[in-house]
């Protein structure tokens, strides 16, 4: 049996060799075949009736009647277009144009020997010919196609058809997860090899799906998933929920598989695409959350057609913006920044991605009033998106002065200049780092909020009755996934380098959010907002460093502190153990989008007051006075907790 097993194991392996040289039929080659197993299910038909009737087939009316039965089949096969599917991925729907196609051709075989004997009395072939030969036709072009199918697989199931595939468990049985697997499963170019699924549902355990066994992520599993030899799980990031991607990652670390990532499902429509687009999981797909769901349709109306300037439009928030935006179709798009090169490459991306779309790259500092008050008053912005910013804590905490100058000053001088010309809705990107400010650079932004809500209650106060009255907005959120020199990034690139990682404090967490999710709710925060607010982000469950640098590790391949050691440094200059998204006296009201709070802080800010403080502020940081420019602050915010170490 053994033996018998071996040789027919051999004799599959050279015909998947053929496959090899010749992964697709011709159409051509599929309708010759086609019409060999007709004519032979004809032959044996006309044999079959013959024999019954215990009649001599006579070879020359034999031969006519073969003739005319070829041509009425080749007909039939031509218009029903039967050689049309690719065999090794024959289903059921496949079945429908060979039935049609032979009925079609029993039909007209039926009217042709009917219109025959009423002329001359006599029949072409008996009645039972045409039964057969429709029951033999079917029957014999499907055997083909299921076997070649049955070949196909199994030597693809065995190595023998592709060679170095990887074999791969699917993580979760959906409809949606179940039509990937089969596409990748029946994909002659796939590099993957499916041979299971892993299930977070008990009940769909120990069945089999597409010929494939469903495995739970129970121990006692464990034994039957080694068997399969798998190298990886594949999983669908965006429709996992944070915990349940953790808790997949800590099944994989136990069972040493590697996790993959596949695209979004909208991009299965190319198959081969979709494919080629599966990856080693990155800890972004990790902490990314389910992707949250706005009202493109409504911010779309609002952006058409106008005027949009962003700041910092080629940092990581700004540029995303940029990205999104462009989607809705605005008249003009005014990119401002002050760095050259970012800028530069931003341009060159927008040109590939929206070829149609109308922007300008400018070069400016948003701390130049004058420059600024040039582009307004040539473009007349209708939206202002104020990314600009100075965010590094350690590296602001060296340099105050330059800090404020940026945070503060520049976003009075964007503000400013938005009132000046009409600018419909400004929208400022703030931080967590701004509650309970411990570092200058939380609370240099601290004290650009203390302004733009100063600034919407004194507009508030004296345009009553006014439609015309800017809507002033401010954004809070914390740390944002691969955002230029965030950690994540640092991290990645101490790996490569063999470590080690390198960590603040054993107990430091970080709130995360991806940069598009990010983006999409500043968008709609902007677009539901009446003026004045603070919209407060929910961030989900904070994120422990340490956790974080041991996930990035495994994830590598190597073990913490075996391959790749981790060290604490030590909490650096103005930094916390904690971010906070609102002050301890803070409390928040709710949107109708639930990923979405208005944030109720100190308002009781006078606005001639916070402007003169700022006028004040801005000569002393010309000046470069660093202690002064920390009394001010301190002055105009409390709560600010730093120590600066000069």
């Amino acid at each position: 049996m053994v033996f018998n097993r071996q040789r027919i194991k051999l004799l599959l392996g050279k015909i998947a060799s053929l496959f090899r040289e010749f992964p697709y039929l011709s159409h051509w080659i599929v309708l010759i075949i086609d019409l060999l197993i007709a004519i032979f299910a004809f032959t044996c038909s006309y044999l079959i009736c013959y024999q019954l009737q215990n009649q001599v087939v006579l070879i020359l009316p034999f031969s006519i009647k073969l003739l005319l039965n070829t041509v009425m089949i080749s007909l039939s096969f031509l218009l029903f277009r039967t050689y049309k599917g690719i065999i090794r991925y024959f289903n059921l729907d496949d079945t429908l144009p060979i039935f049609f196609a032979t009925t079609f051709a029993t039909v007209g075989w039926i009217i042709l020997s009917n219109g025959y004997k009423l002329f001359f009395h006599q029949t072409i072939l008996p009645g039972n010919v045409f039964l057969i030969n429709f029951i033999l036709t079917i029957f014999f072009m499907l055997f083909f196609r299921v076997t070649v199918k049955l070949i196909y697989n199994f030597s693809e199931k065995n190595n023998l058809l592709v060679k170095k595939k990887t074999p791969i468990l699917i993580f979760d049985v959906s409809p949606a997860i179940v039509s990937i697997a089969d596409m990748i499963k029946n994909n002659s170019s796939s590099p993957f090899s499916v041979v299971g699924f892993i299930s977070p549902n008990e009940k769909v355990t120990d069945k089999s799906i597409l010929g494939l066994p469903v495995f739970s992520m129970k121990n006692e599993d464990v034994q039957m998933i080694k068997k399969k030899s798998p190298k990886a799980v594949l999983i669908n990031p965006l429709e996992q929920g944070r915990d349940e991607k953790l808790t997949i990652v800590d099944y994989c670390e136990k069972n040493n598989l590697k996790i993959l990532s596949m695209p979004p499902l909208t991009d299965w429509q190319n198959e081969q695409a979709a494919i080629d687009k599966i990856k080693n999981i990155q800890i972004e797909d990790l902490l990314g959350r389910v992707p949250i769901t706005i009202s493109t349709e409504e911010i779309g109306k609002t952006l058409a057609n106008k005027c949009i300037m962003i700041t910092g439009a080629a940092g990581s928030i700004g540029s995303e913006i940029v990205r999104q935006i462009a989607n809705f179709q605005p008249h003009l798009l005014l990119l401002c920044d002050i760095a050259e090169s970012p800028l530069h490459d931003l341009q060159l991306e927008i040109n590939e991605k929206f070829p149609d779309l109308n922007f300008l790259p400018i070069i400016c500092d948003v701390r130049n009033y004058n420059r600024m008050q040039k582009i307004f008053e040539m473009y007349r912005p209708t939206h202002l998106y104020h990314a600009a910013a100075y965010k590094h804590v350690p590296l602001m905490e060296n340099h105050p002065c330059e800090s404020v100058h940026t945070n503060v000053i520049g976003t009075k001088n964007a503000v400013d200049l938005s009132v000046k010309y009409g600018v419909e809705v400004f929208v400022m990107i703030s931080t967590d780092k701004a509650v309970n400010p411990t570092n200058v650079m939380g609370a240099s932004k601290r004290m650009a909020e203390i302004y733009v809500q100063s600034l919407d209650k004194h507009l508030e106060k004296n345009q009553k009755g006014k439609s015309n009255k800017i809507k002033i907005i401010t954004t809070r959120f914390g740390n944002v996934l691969g955002s230029n020199g965030s950690v994540i990034p640092r991290f990645k690139k101490q790996i490569e380098e063999g470590g080690p990682i390198t960590v603040t404090h054993p107990e430091i967490v970080r709130y995360f959010m991806t940069i598009p999710e990010a983006c999409r709710l500043v968008l709609e925060a902007s677009n539901m907002g009446k003026g004045g607010e603070i919209f407060v982000f929910d961030m989900g469950d904070p994120v422990k460093i340490v956790d974080l640098a041991k996930k990035m590790i495994r994830l590598a391949g190597f073990k913490p502190y075996d391959d790749i050691d981790i060290i604490f440094t030590g909490l650096r200059p103005g930094e916390k153990l904690y971010e906070e998204l609102l002050a301890d006296k803070e409390t928040t009201k709710p949107t109708y989008n639930d990923k979405i709070m208005i944030g109720t802080v100190r308002e009781n800010y006078e606005y001639m007051e916070v402007e003169q403080q700022l006028m004040q502020l801005h000569e002393v940081i010309l000046d470069c006075l660093e202690n002064e420019t920390l009394q001010i602050i301190k002055k105009l915010v409390p709560e600010y907790k730093g120590v600066h170490p000069l």
